[in-house]
């Protein structure tokens, strides 16, 4: 007999009734659902020996210490960094920068596959990305346009974003270049997001600053050009090709006749001009020839070294502000104060210099 507290309706006086027991309810979590795994965290021996065994996983996971704003993670990060310092340095670091437009992505997609299949390099690109206002995180437009190398295994790509502070993601991406050639990337390009400050923190830190223009542009970027001409290593001019291969040659020998007005480098290299077309590869391989060309001078006479000894002090001294900065603007007591000054400054009550000199003298006196 059914159970009567259940279905009633089976009992023997209801004839011609019965309910059947129906189906029990299915669980509420999927039971084939695998638990999901916890993100393995390492010690820092365990993540320089995996990143010294070229393991790319545990290199992003690193690089994404590098970049986090938690100071457990920044923690962990140097001691990294410090780990991997010994087998780095050995890599050719190069900048590339140049208008939006101009081509970077794909010429580094271009200039990449020269590397690997022609002169059997492993390569990593550090792109300081622009940025998403919402979210702050990179749109990581530039891995989309790179479609050759992303799919090659000895290729690294790592975006930055470049909101918050330009000076403190650029020493990100100097740090991330370390852990890069500590992974046996021999070959490292820092692309810039286009025209600004960000050429004058990648120039910091590579070893050749290449720039990348374009013919026809007009002279409504001069007042930009000089500075950032001042500071590159080469000069090439992409799109010749075409109908545009004239025009090329022309903006060409205009940027030489511009470079002979310039005083020679601290390098005693004389910056040479070239045209190419990363879209068809055309003169790819003289460019990369123009490359360690000046590689190979400047380790002769010395240059290379101090430049990076150079650097590195640099950087030091920008770690140094940087993190004065932050430990200013992190403090409890100067937050509370700072929106004091704030309104005092806006109803003329003190002076912009009074305001900065009184909270500067605060942070000093804690």
């Amino acid at each position: 007999m059914a159970n009567l507290s259940e279905h009633p309706e089976n009992d023997p006086q209801y004839k011609g009734l019965f309910v059947n027991e129906g189906v029990s309810s299915p669980p509420i979590v999927n039971p084939y659902l695998q638990k999901r795994k916890q993100k393995q965290r390492f010690s820092p021996s365990e993540y320089t020996e995996q990143i010294l065994k070229g393991n790319i996983t545990v290199l992003s996971q690193a690089v994404t210490l590098v970049e986090s704003q938690i100071a457990e993670h920044q923690v962990l990060a140097q001691e990294v960094i410090e780990k991997c310092l010994p087998y780095s340095g050995n890599s050719v670091r190069i900048g590339i920068t140049g208008v939006p437009g101009a081509g970077k992505s794909t010429s580094i997609d271009a200039f990449g596959m020269h590397l690997l299949r022609d002169r059997g390099k492993k390569l990593a690109v550090l792109a300081i990305d622009p940025s998403s206002e919402r979210s702050k995180g990179s749109i990581l437009g530039d891995k989309t346009r790179m479609e050759e190398i992303s799919r090659e295994p000895d290729v690294f790509i790592r975006p930055s974003p470049s909101a918050g502070s330009l000076g403190g993601v650029a020493r990100k991406t100097r740090e991330t270049i370390i852990l890069c050639e500590a992974a046996g990337f021999d070959t490292v390009f820092v692309e810039t997001v286009g025209v600004g400050q960000s050429e004058t923190a990648v120039h910091s830190m590579v070893d050749f600053f290449l720039l990348i223009q374009l013919a026809g542009t007009g002279d409504e970027l001069q007042g930009i050009k000089r500075g950032i001409m001042e500071m590159a290593d080469g000069i090439v001019v992409n799109k010749a090709d075409g109908n545009n291969i004239e025009k090329a040659k022309l903006a060409a020998s205009q940027y030489r006749n511009a470079l002979h007005l310039f005083p020679l480098p601290p390098s005693g290299w004389s910056p040479q001009v070239m045209t190419y077309s990363g879209y068809y590869k055309n003169g790819i391989p003289e460019i990369w020839d123009m490359i360690y060309e000046y590689i190979a001078f400047t380790r002769e006479n010395g240059f290379f070294n101090s430049r990076r000894n150079s650097q590195s002090k640099y950087w030091m001294y920008e770690s140094i502000n940087e993190q004065l900065k932050n430990h200013f603007y992190q403090s409890p007591e100067i937050e509370k104060e700072l929106s004091v000054k704030e309104k005092q400054v806006l109803n003329s009550e003190l002076s912009s210099f009074m305001a900065a000199k009184q909270m500067l003298d605060l942070y000093f006196r804690k």
